[in-house]
């Protein structure tokens, strides 16, 4: 297998998509915040003291994935047309679930972005209820699928 970011002598370096032509690439992504359920219900209810942790969530993983290019080394700086970051609450299992959705037009794909979105933005669930509760996991970060560009779509969950 050829790793794509390593040269002939073996160094690190940033792949050139230059000669690459543009085309629509959209990526989802998806990840869990797994918590007690009464702290699932301080969340969905704006309970806690921290203030809306579901909107401050959704604005730091639309934030993050506009930054993925300075926080992942070999990135390329992406003119990102969408992004979304939902959540939805599972009371069944207590947890919030992460879907993060990702557009551009461009040369490269944009699966780091959505993948940064969402760990972003479990990362703010976390650290806005962590007073109430310490044992909170974040879980199965995860591409769902990809579409888009020279390798074709990758549909991983419906």
């Amino acid at each position: 297998m050829e790793l794509s970011h390593v040269d002939a002598e073996g160094r690190v370096r940033m792949v050139d998509v230059g000669a690459k032509p543009d085309t629509e690439r959209v990526a989802v992504a998806r990840g869990e915040v797994h918590m007690q359920p009464e702290t699932l219900r301080l969340i969905v209810e704006d309970g806690l003291p921290k203030g809306d942790v579901l909107a401050t969530a959704q604005i730091a993983g639309v934030m993050a994935a506009k930054q993925t290019a300075h926080l992942i080394p070999l990135c390329h700086p992406l003119l990102l047309t969408k992004i979304d970051v939902e959540f939805t609450a599972d009371e069944a299992a207590s947890r919030i679930v992460i879907t993060a959705t990702v557009r551009a037009r461009g040369k490269t794909g944009v699966e780091m972005e959505a993948l940064t979105a969402v760990s972003v933005a479990a990362l703010t669930i976390y650290d806005m209820a962590k007073a109430v509760e310490k044992t909170m996991r974040i879980t199965d970060i995860r591409l769902v699928s990809k579409t888009g560009g020279k390798s074709g779509d990758v549909i991983l969950e419906g």
